[in-house]
């Protein structure tokens, strides 16, 4: 086999070479520089997903998931949402502690699959209060690998479809969702939605029972699966143009509100001056000179709203309006 390497004979050649300076030694690298090491396989979280975006939508969540809690599980938990924090999956992992009760979903149309946490304090409260009980839940330490009940399943199974309903109103003003259900662990490390090194973008609810009971709920997306909506977080959440189902609802019933109010309307042919004195000292029978309009105004609660024409119908006075009256126009 050829050896590739110099003979003794030639290394000291060189390094008289290069000590005479007969060999250059400049070629023109700088191996003084200082390099800064980056890896083109991982993810950058500077990529334009709009994190303020999630915040928002987030906050939206937390409004409607009480009422919806509250309904179902007969609880209403202070809940706060902390900052959306971008961090690689291994070390998010690395934060938790069996059991817990860790669901894979998929949220359609966003590609690959979400996690969905749920703190077994919240399970054992939301248990005792479906049952009549105050929250109080207490946990303790639990064993690793303590399953959980099947009673306690079918709570897990009421607080994701309201977390899912909930989550799927939250994000309706910037994209359809839709929920599926794809596995349940109690051990984070079997619920491999990411590589170690991938970031993933975890929102934090804390919850705080009646009973002080503390813990938390995370929904926890790959930084990969947002990428594709990326330039509708980046335009944050729109409030709607009113063709969405709920907006037009919300219309229909209000303009169905504001259209049976009451408004008392009166309609004045003229006005004038008079002073106090001239007042007091007016008596039955005398008569107020003013010179008549063209068209009489009618005012409704007090506001200009007609100039309109006082004749009759049949045997009714009647207005006729000639034209309406824009608040504050000359």
């Amino acid at each position: 086999m050829a050896n590739n390497l110099l003979s003794p004979e030639e290394m000291s050649a060189l390094t008289e070479g290069v000590n005479d300076g007969s060999i250059a030694v400049d070629t023109g690298f700088n191996t003084a520089a200082r390099v800064k090491k980056h890896d083109l396989a991982t993810e950058n979280s500077n990529l334009g997903v709009n994190v303020s975006s999630i915040d928002m939508i987030n906050e939206r969540f937390i409004r409607l998931f009480r009422l919806s809690l509250m309904e179902v599980l007969r609880t209403s938990p202070r809940i706060n949402s902390t900052k959306v924090q971008i961090v690689r999956f291994g070390d998010y992992i690395k934060g938790l502690n069996a059991p817990l009760s860790v669901n894979v979903v998929r949220m359609n149309p966003l590609r690959g699959y979400s996690l969905v946490v749920i703190d077994p304090s919240i399970v054992f409260s939301s248990l005792v209060s479906f049952f009549g009980g105050f929250g109080s839940g207490a946990v303790g330490n639990l064993s690793p690998g303590r399953m959980f009940t099947p009673t306690e399943t079918r709570i897990i199974k009421m607080i994701l479809d309201v977390s899912f309903r909930t989550l799927k109103d939250a994000w309706s003003p910037l994209l359809g969702i839709d929920f599926e259900l794809v596995s349940s662990e109690i051990n984070p490390q079997f619920a491999q939605i990411a590589d170690e090194n991938d970031l993933v973008v975890v929102s934090r609810f804390e919850t705080e029972g009646t009973a002080k009971t503390l813990g938390f709920i995370d929904f926890v997306n790959p930084y990969a699966s947002l990428k594709p909506v990326r330039e509708l977080l980046s335009s944050r959440v729109q409030t709607g143009e009113g063709n969405e189902e709920s907006d037009k609802q919300w219309y229909d019933q209000l303009d169905s509100a504001v259209s049976e109010a009451c408004l008392q309307a009166s309609v004045i042919f003229g006005t004038l001056p008079i002073t106090l004195r001239q007042l007091e000292a007016m008596q039955v029978g005398d008569v107020l000179h003013f010179k008549k309009p063209d068209l009489a105004s009618m005012n409704v609660n007090g506001i200009h709203a007609f100039d309109v024409h006082v004749g009759s119908l049949g045997t009714q006075t009647a207005v006729q309006i000639e034209r309406a009256v824009v608040p504050g126009a000359q």
